[in-house]
């Protein structure tokens, strides 16, 4: 199960995503980034969130603590925009926070070096559940004290949007020609060895688990939040065993530059070897 946190401050908005997450105080002494169930996507973002995340963790990817947090509108009175208040009072009461981690930095791929094994491990995960918002153009990584970590699962497993085609939709190619790691010859099949086999029902029971039935409830063609979970899980546990013959990885639609400024990127690319000499360029 996640811990769970009471917010105590609102601190300042986020305004990168259409969901309008923002910096929240703790009653632990933490800060995390809030994701509130009173945003457009609805709680199934949150849901995706909490299954996905916990599933890497469980896998041994880098992920931020997931949280659970009960918020309390009154905190945001003194936000001055009228958006974000609108936010804070659809959303009382528990919601979804994410360990902030201050001084990380977006991943940018032509500014830091991923390994083919770490790239093979991510690749192949996104293609088990389905997330189709890992590519270049938005990589939802952070480089925090010189490690990747994994954020912003809520576009994934998109099956659970309409639950009649969910094993079609399951069973369908993941296209990774555009992901951001790509470029990194990932080795999706030595991933797969590792990983697979730790997909279980057991632990796809375990990340299920860790979702509050509140988010799970009045689910159309569910009758129980029990039932639901185990519809989450019978996916996963099926694309885990064959989904790396079903990634496509062709040449990306489109590249682009850099954006990070010249100093920073010489900073974070590793020293590579050209011809047993090292070379930081």
């Amino acid at each position: 199960m996640l811990r769970e946190v009471v917010a105590t401050r609102y601190v300042t908005p986020l305004r990168e995503g259409g969901s309008l997450p923002g910096i929240v105080e703790g009653d632990d002494l933490g800060t995390y980034v809030m994701k509130f169930t009173g945003a457009g996507q609805g709680r199934k973002t949150l849901v995706a969130e909490i299954i996905c995340g916990e599933l890497g963790r469980s896998l041994g990817l880098r992920v931020p603590e997931l949280v659970t947090m009960e918020l309390d509108p009154v905190i945001g009175l003194s936000e001055p925009d009228q958006e974000v208040q609108e936010l804070l009072k659809a959303s009382g009461g528990l919601n979804l926070g994410m360990d902030y981690l201050p001084g990380s930095i977006g991943f940018d791929p032509l500014a830091y070096e991923v390994g083919p094994a770490e790239a093979g491990r991510i690749v192949w995960f996104d293609a088990l559940i389905n997330n189709v918002d890992r590519s270049w153009r938005n990589p939802n990584m952070l480089v925090w004290h010189g490690d990747l970590f994994l954020i912003d699962h809520g576009a994934t497993m998109i099956w659970h949007h309409n639950w009649p085609t969910a094993q079609a939709s399951a069973a369908k190619p993941y296209n990774a020609s555009d992901h951001a790691l790509a470029p990194f010859s990932p080795d999706v099949r030595a991933a797969a060895e590792a990983l697979a086999p730790l997909v279980t029902e057991e632990l796809l029971a375990e990340v299920t688990a860790a979702v509050p039935d509140e988010w799970l409830v009045d689910e159309p063609g569910f009758a129980t939040t029990d039932e639901l979970r185990r519809a989450y899980a019978e996916p996963l546990l099926a694309r885990a065993a064959t989904v790396h013959e079903r990634i496509v990885m062709d040449a990306p639609t489109a590249r682009r530059p850099s954006q990070a400024p010249g100093w920073l990127a010489a900073r974070l690319r590793p020293a590579r070897r050209q011809g047993g000499q090292e070379d930081a360029r």
